[in-house]
Parts: structure tokens; C-alpha cells; sequence
């Protein structure tokens, strides 16, 4: 029977731009592959019918790379914890190839793990098992919490020994495969600045509107040699950027999720999250909390986020600036703080089983209660569902008891004021209980639970702990 995935309608976009974009790379060849992950929800999204897709399937298109060329490692610089790096591009993966997904838009499979390309930097090109059973945590974690997210297609494990220094070693090793909207980067921007190619950055910002913008692109229509009606479109697509990436900020902070690594070539052209190296879920609320060891001075702490990404756009205005002017950038980037107040206390709201439309009292409240008690940030959530879930809505505000298990009692007045605000917004149980359930996870992924997962299938090669979670996380069947 013909493998499904080899007859998927690729299409040529990042190609049209031309050569100057990306490399064409070969992929590794492994000793051995096994399947370790699938998604179904995601080939379902990609218009096929996961069924008449085997486990050998996704081996072969996806393990051994057979039937598709060509790959492109895309270019592109950054700076990285304050420092601009010029050595950078894909090092460890590459473009597999975009498609239309069911809805019309288009949808690139990059991979990690599947070997060297030119921006290796004397690396192996590889992903250990480990990152790559943490990268499908992350992506589908976050995407279950509402999170604007990448996901993961499928992980292989490719039987090589790998070395690492922040990981025991020898270590397994995989390869996996993530849909994201695009692989197209701040960086990709900052890469043409260095250059100073002025007519390059235009060509990819145009096709960027056009691809992945395309209301801006009609209302905005850019004629050749008409630089003002370019400037429009151009600024146009920067204000919605801005605008993606604060509500992408906010609902990072609402997931209580730490990226470890804002880098501006980890921040996509449509703020989409992708990526997913040393991240974490918060154990306990803690703006100060870092997800990477080696941020030692806390760039990246979780509280630092929005101000970060507030700044890597700051920083994309640098190479904008060859085609746009600074003060129509930082206009739209007045609106930064307001979406994106705006778009937490709703992601908040709704994780409190409460309609997103209202005021940010009970958000505030929450923030004091969650700083003054010393219980997990996802527990609260999750215990609150199953305060709910068990109990029901409590009748009047003093019925409902502190219901965090073992957890010792909160300050009595901070508690009364979060109940007391909480409970005056309830309206129907029925409607309360559908929301703490789906924007809610009962087992949070923090570092703890990831190890447990972890030692089990690095020990015992137990995959039955990380399968029985991910069902809970994605709902998954058949």
C-alpha cells in the first residue's frame, strides 16, 4: 500500500522566495527508527484520515526521510541573552515541506533532530529522546491550555548514542517532526539587516503578509514602485505582530509556562510559540523563576516575559527601519501593554472558570492569593476543578474552604477576599464546571512530574506513565 504521508500536496512557498533564504541539506541516516508518538488530531488537521496512516508510515517519511526532497535549513541571525549572534540558522533540523491544512492555511513540518546542515557550529545535528519527549509535553501542554502553539506531528527514536553536558550521558536519540504556521524568525529580519539587503527583507516581508496576513494583504494592497502603498501594508503587519505576540505573552503567563529562551530567533513572523528547549511549567508562582540554567541573571524569568517580547519587537524595528519609519513602528507598539492586559485577564478569567468578558478584580485577587499561599500554580487550578467538580457551586460565598489538599491554610483575609470576589461572579454551575475542566489541566507538567515520566522510560523503558498522561492532556483516542 503507498505511504499516505509521501503523497501529501506540498507546496513551493518558501522556495518562491528564492535561494537566498535557506540551504538544501541532506537528512541523517539512522541505525534504526521506532515510532514513540503520534498525533492524530494533528494528520487529521493536515486533511487525512489517521487510520489508513501506520506506525510504518510515519517511520518511513519521517525516520528515514524516504520519497521527499528536497530539505531547506533556513536562514537566520539573532540575539541571543543580549548578544547578536551571526552564526545562527537551523542546525539540528530543517524545512521538511508546507501544505494546506484542512482550513486553508498553510502549515510548515520542520523537523529536530535530523542532522547536520551548514549552521551546525561543529554540533551533531541531533535531538536526544529526552528533549524530544519534552518538546511533545510542552507543545501539546500548552496548546490544552488555549496557548497559540506549534505541535508535535511525531517523535522516532533513532538508536544512536548521543553526548550532552546537561544530560547524563550516553543518551537516546530521536527525531521528531512539529507543524508550526512558520519557521520564519525575527531573526530572518535581523539576518537582512547584517546584509543590508534592503530589497530582500521587502521580498520576504511581502510574502509574509501575503501568506500568512491576508486581510492586511487586501486591505492593504502594496503596488510595485508605490513605496507608500508598501509602507502601509508593512506597517500594517507590524501592528498586528505586535498585537499577536502580547496576546501570545499573555496566555504564556496565564499557562503559567516559562519558554527559557526568548531569543529573537525564537519569536516567529505570525507569534506563533515554537521551539521548546529548557522550558517550564511554574511549580509555585514566582516571578523570578527561571526555566534555563544558564540564565543566570534571570533575562528570561517568567515575570520578565512580556517586557521581553515587548523588547524583541523593539528589536525587530532595526531591520524594519530600512523600509519603514521608527515613529509609525512605535505607535503601534504604544498598544502592546493594553492587549496585553487585556488578553490575561481574560486567559485568567477563563482558567477560573469565569467569562472571559469582565473586570480584572478577581484576576488581582488570585495574583495576591497564589503570592501569599504556598501551593503549586497549576494545583490551584486544578484543585479548584475538582472542588467544583465534586462539590458543586457553593450556595453562599462562606461555604466554599480553602481546597488545595495538604496544602497548609491560606491568610485568612487574602482567602476571604479571593472567595468573596470568585464566588459573586458564578452563574451557572453547569457553565462553570465546562470551563475549569477544558482550560485546566489535573496533572500540570511541572519538572517533577517530566521526570517521573522521564525515569520511567529511561530506566524501564516504560512508555505506559507518558501515554496515560498525554490521554488526560489531549483526549486522545483510537
Amino acid at each position: 500500500m503507498t505511504n499516505p504521508l509521501l503523497a501529501l500536496p506540498f507546496e513551493g512557498s518558501i522556495e518562491s522566495l528564492g535561494a537566498a533564504y535557506w540551504d538544501v541539506v541532506e537528512a541523517a541516516q539512522f541505525p534504526r527508527t521506532q515510532l514513540r508518538f503520534r498525533n492524530n488530531l494533528v494528520l487529521h488537521q493536515l486533511g487525512m484520515d489517521a487510520q489508513q496512516v501506520s506506525d510504518a508510515d510515519l517511520e518511513q517519511a519521517f525516520g528515514r526521510f524516504e520519497g521527499r526532497v528536497p530539505f531547506l535549513a533556513l536562514r537566520y541571525h539573532g540575539v541571543q541573552f543580549g548578544n547578536y549572534n551571526p552564526q545562527l540558522g537551523d542546525g539540528r533540523g530543517f524545512l521538511y515541506g508546507q501544505l494546506r491544512d484542512r482550513h486553508g492555511d498553510l502549515q510548515d513540518l520542520g523537523t529536530k533532530g535530523s542532522g547536520t546542515t551548514p549552521w551546525s557550529r561543529a554540533g551533531d545535528g541531533r535531538l536526544t529522546l529526552k528533549g524530544g519527549v519534552r518538546e511533545v509535553i510542552a507543545s501539546e501542554a500548552l496548546y490544552r491550555l488555549g496557548v497559540t502553539t506549534s505541535r508535535t506531528l511525531s517523535l522516532i527514536e533513532t538508536g544512536e548514542d548521543l553526548y550532552r553536558s546537561d544530560e547524563p550521558s550516553p543518551t537516546r536519540s530521536a527525531v521528531m517532526v512539529r507543524i508550526a504556521r512558520t519557521h520564519l524568525r525575527f531573526g530572518t529580519c535581523e539576518r537582512l539587516l547584517y546584509l543590508r539587503d534592503a530589497r530582500g527583507l521587502e521580498r520576504l516581508l511581502r510574502h509574509v503578509v501575503a501568506v500568512y496576513y491576508p486581510v492586511i494583504a487586501a486591505d492593504h494592497p502594496a503596488v510595485d514602485g508605490d513605496r507608500g502603498a508598501m509602507q502601509r501594508q508593512l506597517l500594517a503587519f507590524y501592528g498586528e505582530l505586535v498585537e499577536q505576540v502580547a496576546r501570545l505573552a499573555a496566555e504564556w503567563m496565564a499557562a503559567g509556562f516559562v519558554h527559557g529562551v526568548l531569543n529573537t530567533d525564537n519569536m516567529s513572523l505570525v507569534g506563533e510559540s515554537f521551539d521548546y528547549g529548557p522550558f517550564a511549567f511554574l511549580d509555585r508562582w514566582d516571578p523570578s523563576f527561571t526555566a534555563a540554567y544558564f540564565d543566570q541573571t534571570g533575562l528570561y524569568a517568567y515575570g520578565r516575559q512580556p517586557a521581553i517580547c515587548r523588547k524583541n519587537l523593539q528589536m525587530l524595528q532595526e531591520p524594519l527601519a530600512l523600509l519603514l519609519p521608527r515613529e509609525a513602528m512605535e505607535e503601534r507598539l504604544d498598544r502592546f501593554a493594553e492587549i496585553y492586559s487585556q488578553h490575561y485577564c481574560a486567559r485568567m478569567r477563563r482558567r477560573l472558570g469565569l467569562p472571559e468578558a469582565g473586570d480584572d478584580a478577581v484576576v488581582r485577587h488570585t495574583l495576591a492569593l497564589l503570592a501569599a499561599w504556598p501551593v503549586g500554580y497549576g494545583d490551584f487550578f486544578a484543585s479548584l476543578c475538582r472542588c467544583v467538580d465534586e462539590q458543586g457551586l457553593p450556595e453562599e460565598a462562606e461555604a466554599l474552604k480553602p481546597f488545595v489538599l495538604d496544602a497548609p491554610e491560606p491568610p485568612r483575609d487574602i482567602w476571604q477576599s479571593w472567595r468573596d470576589v470568585w464566588w459573586i461572579e458564578q452563574r451557572s454551575a453547569a457553565d462553570v464546571m465546562q470551563r475549569l475542566q477544558r482550560w485546566n489541566l489535573l496533572c500540570p507538567p511541572t519538572r517533577p512530574l517530566i521526570e517521573t515520566l522521564w525515569e520511567a522510560i529511561d530506566q524501564h523503558d516504560d512508555w505506559a506513565p507518558y501515554g496515560a498522561w498525554l490521554d488526560t492532556v489531549m483526549g486522545r483516542g483510537g
